[in-house]
Protein backbone atom coordinates (compact mmCIF):
# COMPACT_ATOMS: atom_id res chain seq x y z
CA UNK A 1 0.00 0.00 0.00
CA UNK A 2 1.18 3.52 -1.20
CA UNK A 3 2.41 5.94 1.54
CA UNK A 4 -0.34 7.99 -0.27
CA UNK A 5 -3.08 6.71 1.71
CA UNK A 6 -1.71 5.62 4.75
CA UNK A 7 -2.94 8.42 6.87
CA UNK A 8 -6.81 7.80 5.71
CA UNK A 9 -6.13 4.35 6.98
CA UNK A 10 -4.67 5.59 10.39
CA UNK A 11 -6.88 8.51 10.63
CA UNK A 12 -9.69 9.43 8.47
CA UNK A 13 -10.87 5.62 8.61
CA UNK A 14 -10.52 5.82 12.23
CA UNK A 15 -12.87 8.98 13.19
CA UNK A 16 -15.14 7.86 10.59
CA UNK A 17 -15.99 4.62 12.50
CA UNK A 18 -16.32 6.99 15.52
CA UNK A 19 -18.57 8.92 13.82
CA UNK A 20 -21.60 7.78 16.01
CA UNK A 21 -20.49 9.28 19.01
CA UNK A 22 -20.00 12.11 17.48
CA UNK A 23 -20.56 15.48 19.28
CA UNK A 24 -23.70 17.22 18.40
CA UNK A 25 -23.99 20.40 15.92
CA UNK A 26 -22.47 23.73 17.75
CA UNK A 27 -24.89 26.51 16.62
CA UNK A 28 -22.38 29.53 15.19
CA UNK A 29 -24.39 32.29 14.09
CA UNK A 30 -23.81 34.07 10.36
CA UNK A 31 -21.44 36.60 10.48
CA UNK A 32 -24.50 38.92 8.33
CA UNK A 33 -27.32 38.82 5.70
CA UNK A 34 -25.23 40.16 3.19
CA UNK A 35 -22.46 37.70 3.90
CA UNK A 36 -24.99 34.71 3.41
CA UNK A 37 -26.04 36.00 0.24
CA UNK A 38 -22.80 36.89 -1.19
CA UNK A 39 -21.86 33.14 -0.59
CA UNK A 40 -25.17 32.05 -2.20
CA UNK A 41 -22.88 32.83 -5.35
CA UNK A 42 -19.87 30.57 -4.44
CA UNK A 43 -23.00 28.07 -3.68
CA UNK A 44 -23.70 28.33 -7.42
CA UNK A 45 -19.96 28.12 -8.41
CA UNK A 46 -19.31 25.05 -6.30
CA UNK A 47 -22.31 22.98 -7.84
CA UNK A 48 -21.46 24.26 -11.53
CA UNK A 49 -17.78 22.01 -10.34
CA UNK A 50 -20.24 18.63 -9.96
CA UNK A 51 -18.89 16.13 -10.57
CA UNK A 52 -15.25 16.55 -10.20
CA UNK A 53 -12.31 14.09 -10.35
CA UNK A 54 -8.78 13.51 -9.06
CA UNK A 55 -5.52 13.47 -10.85
CA UNK A 56 -4.65 11.61 -8.08
CA UNK A 57 -1.00 9.79 -7.62
CA UNK A 58 0.80 11.83 -10.31
CA UNK A 59 1.85 15.45 -9.71
CA UNK A 60 1.39 14.61 -6.04
CA UNK A 61 4.00 11.40 -6.46
CA UNK A 62 6.88 11.62 -3.61
CA UNK A 63 9.69 10.86 -6.46
CA UNK A 64 11.84 12.00 -9.16
CA UNK A 65 8.65 12.67 -11.74
CA UNK A 66 5.42 12.54 -11.64
CA UNK A 67 5.00 8.57 -12.98
CA UNK A 68 6.98 7.96 -9.56
CA UNK A 69 3.36 5.95 -8.28
CA UNK A 70 2.91 4.49 -11.29
CA UNK A 71 1.11 6.43 -13.63
CA UNK A 72 1.55 7.62 -16.75
CA UNK A 73 2.34 11.24 -17.15
CA UNK A 74 -0.77 13.18 -17.59
CA UNK A 75 -1.46 14.37 -21.57
CA UNK A 76 -3.55 17.14 -22.43
CA UNK A 77 -5.73 13.84 -23.94
CA UNK A 78 -6.06 12.78 -20.82
CA UNK A 79 -7.62 15.56 -19.39
CA UNK A 80 -9.50 16.33 -22.25
CA UNK A 81 -10.77 12.78 -22.06
CA UNK A 82 -12.10 13.27 -18.42
CA UNK A 83 -14.16 16.21 -19.60
CA UNK A 84 -15.48 14.07 -22.03
CA UNK A 85 -17.07 11.78 -19.26
CA UNK A 86 -19.21 14.47 -18.13
CA UNK A 87 -16.85 15.90 -15.45
CA UNK A 88 -16.94 19.09 -14.84
CA UNK A 89 -14.03 20.00 -12.57
CA UNK A 90 -10.55 18.50 -11.69
CA UNK A 91 -8.47 18.53 -8.39
CA UNK A 92 -4.83 18.69 -9.16
CA UNK A 93 -3.45 17.21 -6.09
CA UNK A 94 0.35 18.91 -6.04
CA UNK A 95 3.47 17.42 -3.62
CA UNK A 96 5.88 20.53 -3.83
CA UNK A 97 8.67 19.65 -1.11
CA UNK A 98 11.13 17.13 -3.53
CA UNK A 99 10.56 20.17 -6.66
CA UNK A 100 11.94 22.80 -4.04
CA UNK A 101 15.54 24.16 -3.40
CA UNK A 102 15.76 25.30 -0.68
CA UNK A 103 12.27 27.82 -0.12
CA UNK A 104 12.28 28.23 -3.77
CA UNK A 105 10.24 26.04 -5.87
CA UNK A 106 12.18 24.79 -9.33
CA UNK A 107 10.90 26.80 -11.77
CA UNK A 108 10.18 24.10 -14.44
CA UNK A 109 7.84 22.05 -11.73
CA UNK A 110 5.67 25.45 -12.06
CA UNK A 111 5.59 25.64 -15.28
CA UNK A 112 4.39 21.86 -15.74
CA UNK A 113 1.89 22.35 -13.30
CA UNK A 114 0.80 25.84 -14.90
CA UNK A 115 0.55 23.42 -18.75
CA UNK A 116 -1.63 20.88 -16.65
CA UNK A 117 -4.22 23.80 -15.49
CA UNK A 118 -4.12 25.25 -18.53
CA UNK A 119 -5.03 22.11 -20.48
CA UNK A 120 -7.66 22.10 -18.14
CA UNK A 121 -9.18 25.25 -18.38
CA UNK A 122 -8.97 24.81 -22.35
CA UNK A 123 -10.97 21.59 -21.71
CA UNK A 124 -13.72 23.57 -20.02
CA UNK A 125 -13.13 22.44 -16.54
CA UNK A 126 -13.13 24.05 -13.08
CA UNK A 127 -9.80 23.84 -11.47
CA UNK A 128 -8.46 23.13 -8.08
CA UNK A 129 -4.60 23.44 -7.01
CA UNK A 130 -3.17 22.53 -3.65
CA UNK A 131 -0.45 21.48 -1.59
CA UNK A 132 -1.08 17.49 -1.14
CA UNK A 133 1.29 15.07 0.33
CA UNK A 134 3.95 17.76 1.92
CA UNK A 135 1.23 17.67 5.11
CA UNK A 136 3.03 14.44 6.38
CA UNK A 137 6.15 14.67 4.62
CA UNK A 138 7.13 18.17 6.20
CA UNK A 139 4.11 19.59 7.51
CA UNK A 140 3.49 16.96 10.28
CA UNK A 141 6.93 18.39 12.17
CA UNK A 142 5.74 21.77 12.47
CA UNK A 143 5.54 21.74 16.52
CA UNK A 144 8.75 21.05 16.45
CA UNK A 145 10.04 23.16 13.21
CA UNK A 146 7.41 26.02 13.32
CA UNK A 147 9.47 28.61 12.32
CA UNK A 148 10.74 26.38 9.10
CA UNK A 149 7.67 24.66 8.31
CA UNK A 150 5.34 27.91 8.39
CA UNK A 151 7.98 30.13 6.18
CA UNK A 152 8.57 27.18 3.47
CA UNK A 153 4.51 26.53 3.47
CA UNK A 154 4.36 30.15 3.21
CA UNK A 155 6.92 30.91 0.11
CA UNK A 156 5.12 27.88 -1.60
CA UNK A 157 1.89 29.85 -1.15
CA UNK A 158 3.71 33.26 -2.29
CA UNK A 159 5.02 31.57 -5.55
CA UNK A 160 2.01 30.09 -6.24
CA UNK A 161 -0.46 33.13 -5.78
CA UNK A 162 2.11 35.10 -8.16
CA UNK A 163 2.14 32.68 -10.76
CA UNK A 164 -1.45 32.47 -11.24
CA UNK A 165 -2.99 35.84 -10.11
CA UNK A 166 -4.21 36.41 -13.28
CA UNK A 167 -5.72 33.40 -14.11
CA UNK A 168 -9.99 33.22 -13.74
CA UNK A 169 -11.72 32.44 -10.84
CA UNK A 170 -12.14 28.85 -12.27
CA UNK A 171 -8.92 28.08 -10.66
CA UNK A 172 -9.17 27.66 -6.91
CA UNK A 173 -6.73 27.47 -4.26
CA UNK A 174 -7.12 24.63 -1.62
CA UNK A 175 -4.94 25.28 1.62
CA UNK A 176 -3.30 22.10 2.46
CA UNK A 177 -4.27 18.32 2.00
CA UNK A 178 -4.91 16.24 5.30
CA UNK A 179 -3.58 18.94 7.34
CA UNK A 180 -1.92 16.74 10.30
CA UNK A 181 0.48 17.00 12.84
CA UNK A 182 1.59 13.79 14.14
CA UNK A 183 5.63 13.61 14.14
CA UNK A 184 6.34 11.91 17.17
CA UNK A 185 3.42 10.57 18.28
CA UNK A 186 1.93 13.96 18.99
CA UNK A 187 -1.72 13.51 20.52
CA UNK A 188 -2.65 17.51 21.66
CA UNK A 189 -5.67 17.74 19.22
CA UNK A 190 -5.84 21.34 20.36
CA UNK A 191 -2.49 22.08 19.53
CA UNK A 192 -3.20 20.75 16.14
CA UNK A 193 -6.35 22.90 15.76
CA UNK A 194 -4.04 25.65 16.13
CA UNK A 195 -1.21 24.72 14.12
CA UNK A 196 -4.37 24.01 10.94
CA UNK A 197 -5.69 27.38 12.03
CA UNK A 198 -2.42 29.32 11.48
CA UNK A 199 -1.96 27.64 8.14
CA UNK A 200 -5.46 28.31 6.37
CA UNK A 201 -5.06 31.90 7.92
CA UNK A 202 -1.45 32.81 6.54
CA UNK A 203 -2.89 31.08 3.10
CA UNK A 204 -5.68 33.12 2.94
CA UNK A 205 -3.40 36.36 3.90
CA UNK A 206 -0.71 35.78 0.95
CA UNK A 207 -3.15 34.92 -1.64
CA UNK A 208 -5.56 37.99 -0.62
CA UNK A 209 -2.47 40.22 -0.29
CA UNK A 210 -0.79 38.35 -3.89
CA UNK A 211 -2.45 40.74 -6.38
CA UNK A 212 -4.15 40.24 -9.81
CA UNK A 213 -7.14 37.87 -9.23
CA UNK A 214 -6.63 36.64 -5.93
CA UNK A 215 -8.58 39.15 -4.51
CA UNK A 216 -11.79 37.27 -4.69
CA UNK A 217 -10.19 34.07 -5.81
CA UNK A 218 -12.55 30.92 -4.31
CA UNK A 219 -10.62 29.51 -1.44
CA UNK A 220 -11.02 26.01 -0.34
CA UNK A 221 -10.30 25.56 3.34
CA UNK A 222 -10.05 22.15 5.13
CA UNK A 223 -10.54 21.11 8.88
CA UNK A 224 -8.07 18.75 10.78
CA UNK A 225 -7.13 15.78 8.30
CA UNK A 226 -10.35 17.03 6.12
CA UNK A 227 -12.23 15.05 8.18
CA UNK A 228 -16.26 15.57 8.77
CA UNK A 229 -16.22 14.77 12.49
CA UNK A 230 -18.08 17.37 14.17
CA UNK A 231 -15.51 18.92 16.57
CA UNK A 232 -13.03 19.39 13.56
CA UNK A 233 -16.03 21.11 11.31
CA UNK A 234 -16.68 23.40 13.92
CA UNK A 235 -13.41 24.60 14.74
CA UNK A 236 -12.58 25.02 10.75
CA UNK A 237 -15.93 26.71 11.18
CA UNK A 238 -14.87 29.46 13.47
CA UNK A 239 -11.43 29.61 11.33
CA UNK A 240 -13.56 30.86 8.45
CA UNK A 241 -15.44 33.21 10.28
CA UNK A 242 -12.17 35.17 11.12
CA UNK A 243 -11.38 35.32 7.95
CA UNK A 244 -14.37 37.40 6.98
CA UNK A 245 -14.25 36.68 3.16
CA UNK A 246 -17.23 35.51 0.70
CA UNK A 247 -15.34 33.99 -1.05
CA UNK A 248 -14.54 30.75 0.80
CA UNK A 249 -15.26 26.75 0.34
CA UNK A 250 -15.34 24.56 2.94
CA UNK A 251 -13.59 20.86 2.33
CA UNK A 252 -13.70 17.45 4.10
CA UNK A 253 -13.40 13.77 2.26
CA UNK A 254 -15.39 11.16 3.05
CA UNK A 255 -14.18 7.27 2.65
CA UNK A 256 -17.45 5.83 4.29
CA UNK A 257 -18.08 3.90 7.02
CA UNK A 258 -15.04 1.96 7.96
CA UNK A 259 -15.99 -1.24 8.69
CA UNK A 260 -17.33 -1.71 5.41
CA UNK A 261 -15.30 0.30 3.40
CA UNK A 262 -12.36 -1.84 4.01
CA UNK A 263 -14.48 -5.19 4.54
CA UNK A 264 -13.92 -5.88 7.81
CA UNK A 265 -15.64 -7.01 11.18
CA UNK A 266 -18.39 -8.83 8.99
CA UNK A 267 -19.74 -5.79 7.76
CA UNK A 268 -20.10 -7.21 3.48
CA UNK A 269 -23.30 -5.50 2.70
CA UNK A 270 -24.54 -1.94 2.65
CA UNK A 271 -26.77 -1.96 6.03
CA UNK A 272 -28.13 0.71 8.17
CA UNK A 273 -24.64 1.65 10.32
CA UNK A 274 -23.04 1.83 7.20
CA UNK A 275 -26.50 4.30 5.79
CA UNK A 276 -26.10 5.66 8.82
CA UNK A 277 -23.00 6.90 8.94
CA UNK A 278 -23.83 8.77 5.62
CA UNK A 279 -27.06 10.52 6.62
CA UNK A 280 -24.87 11.67 10.15
CA UNK A 281 -22.11 13.01 8.30
CA UNK A 282 -23.82 15.26 5.42
CA UNK A 283 -26.49 16.31 8.29
CA UNK A 284 -23.61 17.51 10.15
CA UNK A 285 -21.56 19.24 6.86
CA UNK A 286 -25.36 20.65 5.99
CA UNK A 287 -25.90 22.13 9.51
CA UNK A 288 -22.11 23.29 10.42
CA UNK A 289 -21.73 24.97 6.82
CA UNK A 290 -24.31 24.60 3.95
CA UNK A 291 -27.45 25.83 6.31
CA UNK A 292 -24.94 28.69 6.99
CA UNK A 293 -23.72 30.13 3.94
CA UNK A 294 -20.65 28.24 3.07
CA UNK A 295 -20.72 25.86 0.56
CA UNK A 296 -18.66 22.79 0.67
CA UNK A 297 -16.84 20.27 -1.92
CA UNK A 298 -15.93 17.04 -0.53
CA UNK A 299 -12.59 16.89 -2.37
CA UNK A 300 -12.16 13.25 -2.17
CA UNK A 301 -14.82 10.93 -2.37
CA UNK A 302 -14.56 6.80 -2.40
CA UNK A 303 -13.91 3.77 -0.27
CA UNK A 304 -10.16 2.80 1.22
CA UNK A 305 -10.60 -0.58 0.23
CA UNK A 306 -10.26 0.82 -3.70
CA UNK A 307 -6.62 1.32 -2.44
CA UNK A 308 -6.35 -2.71 -2.88
CA UNK A 309 -8.58 -3.06 -5.93
CA UNK A 310 -12.35 -2.34 -6.61
CA UNK A 311 -13.46 -5.60 -5.90
CA UNK A 312 -12.83 -5.23 -2.23
CA UNK A 313 -16.42 -4.56 -1.76
CA UNK A 314 -19.33 -7.24 -3.29
CA UNK A 315 -20.47 -5.13 -6.38
CA UNK A 316 -23.86 -4.82 -6.11
CA UNK A 317 -22.83 -4.13 -2.52
CA UNK A 318 -20.86 -1.28 -3.53
CA UNK A 319 -23.33 0.42 -6.02
CA UNK A 320 -25.85 0.24 -3.14
CA UNK A 321 -23.66 2.43 -1.54
CA UNK A 322 -22.28 4.80 -3.70
CA UNK A 323 -26.19 5.73 -5.03
CA UNK A 324 -27.04 5.97 -1.46
CA UNK A 325 -24.36 8.51 -1.04
CA UNK A 326 -24.49 10.20 -4.29
CA UNK A 327 -27.93 11.19 -3.95
CA UNK A 328 -27.61 11.99 -0.24
CA UNK A 329 -24.66 14.34 -0.91
CA UNK A 330 -26.68 15.78 -3.62
CA UNK A 331 -29.92 16.38 -1.22
CA UNK A 332 -27.70 18.16 1.22
CA UNK A 333 -26.12 20.59 -1.59
CA UNK A 334 -22.54 19.42 -1.52
CA UNK A 335 -20.51 18.68 -4.91
CA UNK A 336 -18.28 15.72 -4.78
CA UNK A 337 -14.05 14.84 -6.18
CA UNK A 338 -13.69 11.13 -6.85
CA UNK A 339 -10.29 10.54 -5.57
CA UNK A 340 -8.77 8.54 -8.73
CA UNK A 341 -5.29 7.42 -8.32
CA UNK A 342 -5.86 5.49 -11.54
CA UNK A 343 -7.53 2.55 -10.41
CA UNK A 344 -10.80 4.49 -12.10
CA UNK A 345 -9.98 5.63 -15.49
CA UNK A 346 -7.01 4.08 -17.02
CA UNK A 347 -5.09 6.66 -18.30
CA UNK A 348 -3.60 5.06 -21.35
CA UNK A 349 -6.67 3.44 -22.83
CA UNK A 350 -8.99 5.80 -20.99
CA UNK A 351 -11.61 3.34 -20.07
CA UNK A 352 -13.04 2.48 -16.86
CA UNK A 353 -12.28 -0.54 -14.45
CA UNK A 354 -15.70 -0.80 -13.51
CA UNK A 355 -18.52 0.58 -16.10
CA UNK A 356 -21.72 -0.02 -13.71
CA UNK A 357 -19.50 2.49 -11.50
CA UNK A 358 -18.47 5.06 -13.54
CA UNK A 359 -22.35 5.02 -15.43
CA UNK A 360 -23.78 5.03 -11.55
CA UNK A 361 -21.41 8.09 -10.42
CA UNK A 362 -21.82 10.48 -13.48
CA UNK A 363 -25.77 9.20 -13.74
CA UNK A 364 -25.95 10.45 -10.08
CA UNK A 365 -25.48 14.31 -10.71
CA UNK A 366 -29.01 14.52 -12.34
CA UNK A 367 -31.49 11.59 -11.17
CA UNK A 368 -31.20 8.75 -8.78
CA UNK A 369 -30.99 4.78 -10.04
CA UNK A 370 -32.82 1.98 -9.18
CA UNK A 371 -31.26 -1.63 -7.69
CA UNK A 372 -32.00 -4.46 -5.53
CA UNK A 373 -31.37 -5.75 -2.17
CA UNK A 374 -28.79 -8.19 -4.11
CA UNK A 375 -27.15 -8.38 -7.48
CA UNK A 376 -26.86 -11.91 -6.91
CA UNK A 377 -29.32 -15.10 -8.28
CA UNK A 378 -28.06 -18.55 -6.83
CA UNK A 379 -29.26 -21.70 -7.15
CA UNK A 380 -27.86 -24.79 -5.61
CA UNK A 381 -27.15 -27.44 -8.32
CA UNK A 382 -28.82 -30.49 -7.42
CA UNK A 383 -31.83 -29.10 -5.38
CA UNK A 384 -35.20 -28.14 -6.35
CA UNK A 385 -35.33 -24.77 -8.62
CA UNK A 386 -37.86 -22.66 -6.82
CA UNK A 387 -38.95 -18.88 -8.25
CA UNK A 388 -36.24 -16.01 -7.13
CA UNK A 389 -38.19 -13.28 -4.96
CA UNK A 390 -36.10 -10.52 -5.03
CA UNK A 391 -36.86 -6.44 -3.64
CA UNK A 392 -36.50 -3.76 -5.59
CA UNK A 393 -35.18 -0.21 -4.51
CA UNK A 394 -36.96 1.80 -6.73
CA UNK A 395 -36.18 5.01 -5.62
CA UNK A 396 -39.05 6.66 -6.98
CA UNK A 397 -38.37 5.14 -10.63
CA UNK A 398 -40.09 2.81 -12.66
CA UNK A 399 -39.19 -0.57 -14.05
CA UNK A 400 -39.48 -0.93 -17.78
CA UNK A 401 -38.22 -3.86 -18.66
CA UNK A 402 -36.12 -7.27 -17.63
CA UNK A 403 -33.85 -8.30 -20.33
CA UNK A 404 -31.02 -11.23 -21.54
CA UNK A 405 -28.70 -10.73 -24.29
CA UNK A 406 -30.98 -8.22 -25.43
CA UNK A 407 -34.27 -9.91 -25.80
CA UNK A 408 -36.40 -8.92 -23.12
CA UNK A 409 -38.13 -10.97 -20.75
CA UNK A 410 -42.58 -11.40 -21.02
CA UNK A 411 -43.91 -9.84 -17.94
CA UNK A 412 -46.16 -12.24 -16.40
CA UNK A 413 -44.97 -15.01 -18.00
CA UNK A 414 -41.32 -14.59 -17.17
CA UNK A 415 -41.48 -12.48 -14.19
CA UNK A 416 -44.02 -10.56 -12.01
CA UNK A 417 -44.13 -7.26 -10.18
CA UNK A 418 -45.57 -6.42 -7.22
CA UNK A 419 -44.78 -3.40 -5.88
CA UNK A 420 -41.19 -3.56 -5.41
CA UNK A 421 -41.54 -6.93 -5.00
CA UNK A 422 -40.06 -8.52 -8.04
CA UNK A 423 -40.56 -12.31 -9.24
CA UNK A 424 -38.31 -13.98 -11.27
CA UNK A 425 -40.20 -17.36 -12.17
CA UNK A 426 -38.35 -21.01 -12.25
CA UNK A 427 -38.96 -21.71 -15.38
CA UNK A 428 -37.14 -18.75 -16.46
CA UNK A 429 -34.30 -19.61 -14.09
CA UNK A 430 -34.66 -23.08 -15.88
CA UNK A 431 -33.57 -22.14 -18.92
CA UNK A 432 -31.27 -19.53 -18.52
CA UNK A 433 -29.25 -22.56 -16.27
CA UNK A 434 -29.29 -24.95 -18.98
CA UNK A 435 -25.90 -25.30 -19.78
CA UNK A 436 -25.79 -26.65 -15.77
CA UNK A 437 -22.21 -24.82 -15.27
CA UNK A 438 -21.15 -23.98 -11.87
CA UNK A 439 -20.99 -20.11 -11.86
CA UNK A 440 -22.54 -17.17 -13.45
CA UNK A 441 -25.07 -18.23 -16.59
CA UNK A 442 -26.31 -15.52 -17.68
CA UNK A 443 -27.24 -12.05 -16.58
CA UNK A 444 -30.55 -10.26 -16.43
CA UNK A 445 -30.46 -6.51 -17.27
CA UNK A 446 -33.33 -4.13 -15.01
CA UNK A 447 -33.79 -1.07 -17.21
CA UNK A 448 -35.50 1.96 -15.50
CA UNK A 449 -37.15 5.15 -16.76
CA UNK A 450 -34.32 7.11 -15.03
CA UNK A 451 -30.58 6.38 -13.83
CA UNK A 452 -28.79 3.33 -14.72
CA UNK A 453 -29.30 -0.27 -15.38
CA UNK A 454 -29.53 -3.11 -12.75
CA UNK A 455 -27.69 -6.78 -13.09
CA UNK A 456 -28.63 -9.96 -11.29
CA UNK A 457 -26.22 -12.39 -12.13
CA UNK A 458 -27.70 -15.53 -12.28
CA UNK A 459 -25.82 -18.08 -10.84
CA UNK A 460 -25.08 -21.99 -10.34
CA UNK A 461 -23.29 -23.35 -7.31
CA UNK A 462 -22.47 -26.46 -5.26
CA UNK A 463 -21.02 -26.17 -1.95
CA UNK A 464 -17.16 -24.69 -2.15
CA UNK A 465 -14.44 -27.30 -1.01
CA UNK A 466 -10.54 -26.72 0.62
CA UNK A 467 -8.11 -29.09 0.55
CA UNK A 468 -5.58 -30.07 2.71
CA UNK A 469 -2.41 -28.21 2.23
CA UNK A 470 1.38 -27.48 4.10
CA UNK A 471 2.84 -23.96 3.27
CA UNK A 472 4.70 -21.00 4.68
CA UNK A 473 3.91 -17.74 6.13
CA UNK A 474 4.99 -15.88 3.58
CA UNK A 475 2.58 -17.20 1.37
CA UNK A 476 0.39 -19.98 2.14
CA UNK A 477 -2.60 -20.67 0.03
CA UNK A 478 -5.26 -23.09 0.44
CA UNK A 479 -6.48 -25.31 -2.80
CA UNK A 480 -9.90 -24.18 -3.44
CA UNK A 481 -12.74 -25.61 -5.46
CA UNK A 482 -15.15 -22.44 -5.46
CA UNK A 483 -17.55 -24.32 -7.30
CA UNK A 484 -19.30 -21.47 -8.75
CA UNK A 485 -19.58 -19.12 -5.22
CA UNK A 486 -17.22 -16.26 -4.48
CA UNK A 487 -15.86 -15.42 -0.78
CA UNK A 488 -17.34 -12.64 1.22
CA UNK A 489 -15.23 -13.07 4.50
CA UNK A 490 -13.21 -14.75 7.11
CA UNK A 491 -13.56 -15.37 10.43
CA UNK A 492 -10.39 -16.41 12.45
CA UNK A 493 -10.31 -17.69 15.86
CA UNK A 494 -7.78 -19.74 18.36
CA UNK A 495 -9.20 -23.01 19.35
CA UNK A 496 -8.50 -22.36 22.74
CA UNK A 497 -10.50 -19.07 22.45
CA UNK A 498 -9.72 -15.35 21.17
CA UNK A 499 -9.73 -13.70 18.10
CA UNK A 500 -6.41 -14.59 15.53
CA UNK A 501 -4.85 -11.96 12.97
CA UNK A 502 -4.87 -8.44 12.81
CA UNK A 503 -7.74 -6.28 14.20
CA UNK A 504 -8.74 -9.24 17.35
CA UNK A 505 -11.29 -7.20 18.28
CA UNK A 506 -13.57 -8.80 15.63
CA UNK A 507 -13.22 -12.79 14.69
CA UNK A 508 -14.04 -11.03 11.22
CA UNK A 509 -10.64 -10.39 9.14
CA UNK A 510 -10.02 -7.58 6.92
CA UNK A 511 -10.47 -8.58 2.77
CA UNK A 512 -7.24 -8.73 0.63
CA UNK A 513 -5.21 -7.08 3.40
CA UNK A 514 -5.49 -10.45 5.44
CA UNK A 515 -6.90 -13.23 2.97
CA UNK A 516 -8.49 -12.71 -0.42
CA UNK A 517 -9.49 -15.20 -2.96
CA UNK A 518 -7.99 -16.01 -5.76
CA UNK A 519 -10.68 -17.36 -8.36
CA UNK A 520 -8.32 -17.97 -11.64
CA UNK A 521 -5.98 -20.19 -9.48
CA UNK A 522 -8.79 -22.27 -7.21
CA UNK A 523 -7.14 -20.74 -4.24
CA UNK A 524 -7.45 -18.66 -0.94
CA UNK A 525 -4.43 -16.58 -0.13
CA UNK A 526 -3.68 -16.24 3.79
CA UNK A 527 -1.55 -13.27 3.78
CA UNK A 528 2.35 -12.66 5.70
CA UNK A 529 0.33 -9.35 7.43
CA UNK A 530 -2.20 -12.15 8.59
CA UNK A 531 0.49 -14.57 9.94
CA UNK A 532 2.22 -11.50 11.69
CA UNK A 533 -0.08 -11.32 13.98
CA UNK A 534 -0.97 -14.90 14.59
CA UNK A 535 0.25 -16.77 17.61
CA UNK A 536 1.74 -20.29 17.14
CA UNK A 537 -1.19 -22.96 17.41
CA UNK A 538 -4.48 -23.99 15.89
CA UNK A 539 -6.73 -21.73 14.12
CA UNK A 540 -10.35 -22.11 13.09
CA UNK A 541 -11.41 -20.57 10.19
CA UNK A 542 -14.45 -19.83 8.68
CA UNK A 543 -14.95 -18.87 5.04
CA UNK A 544 -18.46 -17.57 4.49
CA UNK A 545 -19.67 -17.19 0.84
CA UNK A 546 -22.03 -15.57 -1.11
CA UNK A 547 -24.63 -18.15 -1.00
CA UNK A 548 -24.64 -17.92 2.81
CA UNK A 549 -22.77 -21.82 2.73
CA UNK A 550 -19.66 -21.60 5.71
CA UNK A 551 -17.37 -23.76 5.30
CA UNK A 552 -14.87 -24.54 8.50
CA UNK A 553 -10.92 -25.11 8.32
CA UNK A 554 -8.07 -25.36 10.83
CA UNK A 555 -4.97 -23.94 10.11
CA UNK A 556 -1.78 -24.98 12.67
CA UNK A 557 1.33 -22.76 12.76
CA UNK A 558 4.45 -23.18 14.29
CA UNK A 559 7.19 -20.75 13.40
CA UNK A 560 6.67 -20.34 9.88
CA UNK A 561 4.98 -23.24 8.69
CA UNK A 562 1.26 -23.72 8.48
CA UNK A 563 -0.42 -27.07 7.96
CA UNK A 564 -4.24 -26.40 6.90
CA UNK A 565 -6.82 -29.28 7.54
CA UNK A 566 -9.83 -29.32 5.57
CA UNK A 567 -12.99 -30.44 8.15
CA UNK A 568 -14.67 -33.55 7.25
Amino acid sequence: MKKTRLGKLLSLALVTFLLASMLPVTSFAASDEKALQTNSKMQKYVEAMQPGWNLGNTLDAVGDDETAWGNPVATKELIQQVAKQGFKSIRIPITWGQHMEGDTINPLFLDRIEEVVKWSLDSGLYVMINVHHDSWMWISGMEKKHDEVLARYNAIWTQVADRFKDYSDKVSFESINEPRFTDGGMQDEALMFQMVKELNLSFHKIVRESGGKNDTRPLVIPSLETSPTQVRMDELYKTMQEMKDTNLIATVHFYGFWPFSVNVAGYTTFEKDTKNDITTTFDNVYNTFVAKGIPVIVGEVGLLGFDRHTGVIEQGEKLKFFEYLMSYMKEKKVTWMLWDNGQHFNRKTYQWSDTELSSLLLASVKTRSSNAESDRIQWEKGTALTDAKVKLNLNGNKLTSLSVDGKKLKEKTDYTLTGEDLTIKAATLKKLMASGKLGVNATIKATFNKGVDWNFYVIAYQTPKLSNVTGETSSFRIPTAFNGDQLATMEAVYEAGGNAGPHNWTSFKEFDVTFLPLYDKNEISLTSTFFNEVNDGKVTLKFHFWSGKVVTYTIEKKGTTVTGTASK
